[in-house]
Order: C-alpha cells, then sequence, then structure tokens
C-alpha cells in the first residue's frame, strides 16, 4: 500500500490551480473532490487535465496526465464562488473520506489543501492539527511538526489565544508531545532527533521558583533525557541565531507564533506542516487560501510539490 490522497479542501481558493501545476498527476495518488468544480475550475484557467472518476483504489492505471479522484457532492453555481454552507459540508466529507480510507489502510495517508478556517470552524480556537487528533481519540498527544530537513519547529500550544496559554502549558502535555516527535523520527528517518526545547517566558524568567521553567519545562526534561536526546529550557530569542539553531533537528516551543515566526522569517514556506501522532501521516502545504489570487493563475506549486514527494519517499 503506497497510495495517498490529496483533499482539495476549501473550493474558494487556488488549491485546484495549484493542484494542476503541481507533480500529483505523476504520482500514484488520489484526488479526494469535486469533479464538476475541478472541471469548472480548470477550464477558467485554461488547463487541460483528464480527470477520472474513482471506481477502485488498486484496478485503475493512471497515465501521466491525468487525475484519479474520489467525486464529493457539491452545489455550486459559480465555481469560485461557492457558499460557506456548502462549502463546510464538502469539507467535513472529505475529511471523512480520507480519515476512513486511512484507518483502513486502504491509503497511508494524506494531504490536505488549505481550508478556510473561519469557514470550517467559525469562532472555535482549533485547527485541522485539532480536528484530526479528537476523530482519532488522540487529542493531547499530536503534535504539530512545521518540516524543513535542515530544521523542524513544533508549538506544545497550537490555535488558542494567547492569554490561554499558561494555563495549557502542563508537564503531560511537554512529555507527550515530545515523546510523539522522537518517535516520529525514529520510525521515518532512523534517526534519534536533537530536540530543543524553549521556555515560556523572557529569558526564561530567570529561572525564578514559581516559574513555568523551573515548575513544569525543566522537571519534564529531566524525565524524558534518559531515553530521548532533549536539551533546554532555552531562552527564545537566541535559539535561532544561526550558531545555535544548527544544534537542533527539531525546536519545540510553548507556543505557535513562538517558533513559527522566525522559522518562516528564515525558510519562508520552504516547509511542510506535518500531523504527529496520528494513526496515518496528515500533511499540509505551508500557505494559505490565497482567495485574492483564485482566478489569476500566478501561484506556485512549490509547497505542495514537497508534500508530495515527501510521501512518496515514506
Amino acid at each position: 500500500m503506497n497510495k495517498f490522497a490529496i483533499i482539495l479542501g476549501e473550493p474558494n481558493s487556488i488549491n485546484i490551480e495549484i493542484l494542476a501545476k503541481s507533480i500529483a498527476r505523476k504520482k500514484n495518488c488520489l484526488i479526494i473532490g469535486n469533479i464538476d468544480l475541478i472541471r469548472a475550475q480548470l477550464k477558467i484557467l485554461k488547463k487541460k487535465i483528464k480527470i477520472i472518476n474513482y471506481n477502485h483504489l488498486y484496478k485503475l492505471n493512471k497515465t501521466k496526465n491525468e487525475l484519479l479522484v474520489y467525486n464529493v457532492p457539491l452545489s455550486f453555481k459559480n465555481p469560485f464562488n461557492v457558499s460557506a454552507k456548502s462549502s463546510k459540508v464538502y469539507i467535513n466529507k472529505s475529511f471523512i473520506i480520507a480519515n476512513k480510507l486511512s484507518i483502513e489502510k486502504k491509503i497511508k495517508g494524506f494531504i490536505n489543501c488549505p481550508i478556510d478556517k473561519k469557514v470550517f470552524f467559525g469562532h472555535k480556537a482549533i485547527g485541522i492539527t485539532e480536528y484530526l487528533a479528537k476523530k482519532n481519540n488522540c487529542f493531547g498527544s499530536e503534535a504539530m511538526l512545521i518540516y524543513n530537513p535542515k530544521l523542524s519547529v513544533a508549538p506544545i500550544t497550537t490555535h488558542i489565544p494567547i492569554n490561554n496559554i499558561k494555563r495549557n502549558i502542563k508537564k503531560s502535555s511537554v512529555r507527550k508531545k515530545i515523546i510523539t516527535i522522537s518517535t516520529f523520527y525514529k520510525k521515518y528517518f532512523g534517526k534519534k532527533p536533537r530536540i530543543g526545547v524553549l521556555g515560556l517566558n523572557p529569558h526564561n524568567n530567570e529561572l525564578r521558583k514559581n516559574s513555568e521553567e523551573v515548575k513544569i519545562i525543566i522537571p519534564t526534561i529531566k524525565k524524558l533525557k534518559s531515553k530521548i536526546n532533549v536539551k533546554g529550557p532555552f531562552p527564545a530569542d537566541t535559539i535561532f541565531l544561526k550558531e545555535n539553531r544548527k544544534k537542533f533537528d527539531v525546536i519545540v516551543g510553548m507556543y505557535h507564533d513562538q517558533v513559527l515566526a522566525p522559522f518562516k522569517t528564515i525558510f519562508g514556506f520552504d516547509a511542510i506542516n506535518i500531523t504527529l501522532g496520528l494513526p496515518y501521516i496528515r500533511i499540509s502545504p505551508d500557505h494559505g487560501i490565497a482567495a485574492d489570487k483564485k482566478k489569476l493563475n500566478i501561484s506556485k506549486p512549490d509547497s505542495l510539490n514537497k508534500c508530495i514527494s515527501f510521501f512518496s519517499k515514506l
């Protein structure tokens, strides 16, 4: 079993354009999305690709310029102006299909193209990482790894407001996520990763007795050191200096922007987002829906290609 899937995600986006420009049609993958929508958007974008309706995952041989599509129902009139209600139902059905195929081991996992989180999640402080973890009963052990071969980062807390971060930094969550990261690297890369852990406060709050560093982070690292190559806590303001960051494979931060902001400053969008801890591999490109560019035909498929190449090597 070496096939994987690509969920097309948000219909009002650059996702189908990116797919058309990507290496997907040359790889052993299944597209999960609406066939009529794909054809309509490709026509507007003046791109000719043969679309094949999925019938059996293992009995269909693709040529090099066609896409095998698992058709997901979607009601629309304008292919670039799908209603929020229809979009939400469509995306949810797509994830249900991909999750089911992955659990049944008909595919080894999936890539999901970006979604509009405001449409799909409303006002909930949640992302796809948490959504899939809850679906698979592993919420709390999952980890969001922003992966680049030179350096990866992972936040302990993900899509939550700043004022809720402190109360969500716990020994159990730090421990579980570091174990999940180390296990992933051993399983898929055959290596014991060098993990650097950041403190929560500026200058690690000078390691005061009541700081999160002293009460939570240091004791957790000490317990993990016998089995995992982990060090810290390090101050967040210097860890990403060139001489410091090259000492690690993964830098673990306490919250989203603590590690994502410096990482993207260094690498731009040269990365992929991998959800660790699920019963399968889930990846997403490191870009948004770019709704303002959806008809311009100027977007590049680099990040999606990186996701596809990563899956193809597993």
